[in-house]
């Protein structure tokens, strides 16, 4: 992949479809991981006066806000930092006061909570401001559907929507973004050490293996088609049921 070649294409496509929208520029969470690092440095370049970054820790690590805020120096970035600790536990006692699982689904109902408050709270800056959200989710997520639904899969934009994991690392590096960014293990913080390969049981050079050419182990296709599977209402309009005009 010619990493500047596909940059440069990335800062004139943005431009074109936030010109298309009619709106004046964009807005980003920033996590302190890698694919939210490599959008929001292409996002600076298309809008260095038009983009903001919003750091939204929810009982999240103090390493990830801090990888997050260097990253936005690193680039220059305009951000904002806004608390969701106190409206996480709020809702959640008032969630759980009717209905409270526990184990495994109990933590991943919990967990989904923290990516749908911070969808709300992008849209909240992007409608004051007419900017768009961008996402931050690459090729192997979306076809997976490792993702929250209404939570982080809500944007308007999923500018590396279309990039295997490891040509978001080739990004990375063409880019400068943070070693220290580049070498922790990818994360979608729900919970206290959860680690994307960890929770889908896959690594991401598997999936991309799978992706790019369909090949892997029985037993690591058979993890991803079912993955694949199970999430397609995740790639979907909602349902409309078609009334039968008779």
């Amino acid at each position: 992949m010619n990493a500047e070649h596909v940059v440069n294409y990335l800062v004139n496509w943005l431009r074109e479809k936030v010109k298309d929208a009619g709106a004046s520029g964009v807005v980003l969470g920033l996590s302190g991981g890698i694919d939210s690092a490599v959008v929001a440095a292409i996002a600076k370049k298309a809008f260095p006066d038009d983009s903001i970054a919003l750091l939204l820790p929810c009982e999240s690590h103090v390493s990830d806000l801090m990888h997050a805020q260097l990253l936005a120096e690193e680039i220059n970035m305009r951000y904002r930092i806004v608390e969701l600790d106190n409206a996480y536990k709020l809702l959640l006692t008032q969630y759980e006061s009717y209905i409270k699982l526990d184990g495994e689904k109990g933590r991943l109902l919990r967990g989904n909570i923290k990516p749908r408050l911070r969808m709300t709270t992008l849209y909240y800056s992007a409608q004051a401001r007419n900017y768009l959200v961008l996402g931050a989710s690459n090729k192997v997520e979306l076809m997976v559907g490792y993702s929250t639904k209404y939570g982080d899969n809500a944007v308007d934009i999923q500018l590396i929507g279309d990039f295997l994991k490891r040509e978001v690392y080739e990004l990375a590096y063409y880019l400068n973004i943070p070693q220290v960014i580049i070498d922790k293990p990818p994360s979608g913080g729900l919970w206290k050490g959860q680690t994307d390969e960890g929770e889908m049981g896959v690594s991401y050079e598997e999936l991309d293996r799978y992706i790019e050419y369909g090949t892997g182990s029985p037993e690591v296709i058979e993890k991803i088609e079912k993955m694949i599977t199970s999430s397609e209402h995740k790639r979907r309009q909602p349902l409309i049921a078609k009334i039968p005009r008779d």
